[in-house]
């Protein structure tokens, strides 16, 4: 263990939308914030991935829509372009096991989805290039964090830091499962964490990438609903422009046991209801199992429901007299568990601490 380190940084944990996007805010502000990531990258639940002909797949966060206020005017701040998530007029419908899959007409979308130009994470990365160079130190798990009169001690796997204020941006669920606190936090607290779901925890993403979008002819379509699964949902996850094909969706959680390959031949024995054989012609398959992720997922002990505490508004209440923000996008006000739920709660903890 090195010794400890002294900073009148304010120290954010995780290098996320939320972490990096307080960062920047507090670094436009004249301050000077210090992020540490346990990851060897940045971005925690987005996660752009490329596959091995170049097309990009998001395996985490992926869209947004005009109702998203606070992304959208992030998304302008930075200069970030984005584009309409392309979907025709059909859909593949499977109602149930003992019916064959349709096609269905599918309404006018007058509220579209938007994908950001690049790949979301476009949107980390260029937070990030607008921060110092050494405001994120990666690979810093943290272990223990102790309340010492007017500083906070921080320690992680390989160093110690003296601060004077601290915001995890963590999942509460991880954040209080991993990390030992001195005093412990109230709890109330410990209780509300522990019954907060953690955004796509139980979520596995795949992606299938093609040569041809063969998908988009008359008679067929790249968006499905299925109660039938495994696949429960799919889109086209095309970049036209750049003649990059793929087909993206959403695998029934409880296949997170069984091995990637099992995973992929599930996966095509479905789809090859839909598609016949073409679908077998795929150049890449990408994969997230996001309940392996022990640094974004920890099994409750009781069985949660779908975003159940997220925003809860004990959250919004600074702890160790104002020395200590549990931030994060399950804690906003407003689209908790999503992108503009993360940028609601870094604009909230910024505000507080000019205050």
């Amino acid at each position: 263990m090195e010794m400890t380190k002294a900073y009148e940084k304010t120290l954010i944990f995780g290098a996320g939308l939320c972490g990096l996007t307080l960062a920047y805010r507090l670094q436009k502000a004249g301050l000077q914030p210090l992020l540490l990531e346990a990851r060897s990258r940045i971005g925690g639940r987005i996660h752009t991935v490329s596959s091995s002909d170049g097309t990009r797949i998001e395996m985490g966060a992926t869209w947004l829509g005009r109702k998203h206020t606070a992304l959208m005017e992030l998304v302008d701040e930075l200069g970030i372009e984005i584009e309409e998530q392309y979907l025709s007029d059909r859909a593949i419908y499977e109602p149930m096991s003992t019916r064959p899959p349709k096609l269905v007409q599918l309404p006018p979308n007058n509220d579209p989805s938007y994908r950001i130009s690049g790949g979301t994470e476009v949107l980390i990365h260029r937070l990030a290039d607008a921060l110092a160079t050494d405001s994120i130190l990666l690979n810093q798990q943290v272990k223990a964090i102790q309340q010492k009169g007017a500083s906070i001690e921080v320690v992680t796997n390989t160093e110690s830091f003296q601060v004077g204020c601290v915001v995890s941006t963590l999942p509460p669920h991880l954040l209080f499962q991993s990390v030992d606190f001195t005093p412990a936090l109230p709890a109330a607290m410990q209780t509300l964490a522990s019954h907060t779901h953690t955004w796509m925890g139980e979520s596995i993403k795949f992606g299938f990438s093609y040569a041809t979008p063969f998908w988009r002819s008359e008679q067929s379509s790249g968006t499905l609903v299925s109660n039938v699964g495994p696949v429960n949902e799919m889109y086209d996850h095309s970049n036209m422009e750049a003649g990059k094909y793929a087909l993206k969706g959403f695998l029934n959680g409880a296949y997170g046991q069984v091995s990637k390959e099992e995973r992929r031949d599930l996966i095509l024995r479905q789809l090859r209801k839909y598609y016949g054989k073409e679908i077998e012609n795929y150049t890449d398959y990408q994969e997230q199992v996001w309940s392996q992720e022990p640094l974004t997922f920890k099994a409750y002990k009781d069985g949660l429901l779908p975003h159940q505490n997220n925003g809860h508004s004990n959250y919004r209440q600074p702890l160790w007299g104002g020395q200590f923000f549990v931030a994060g996008s399950e804690t906003a006000a407003q689209f908790p568990g999503y992108m503009d739920g993360a940028i609601r709660s870094a604009n909230w903890v910024f505000e507080q601490m000019l205050d």
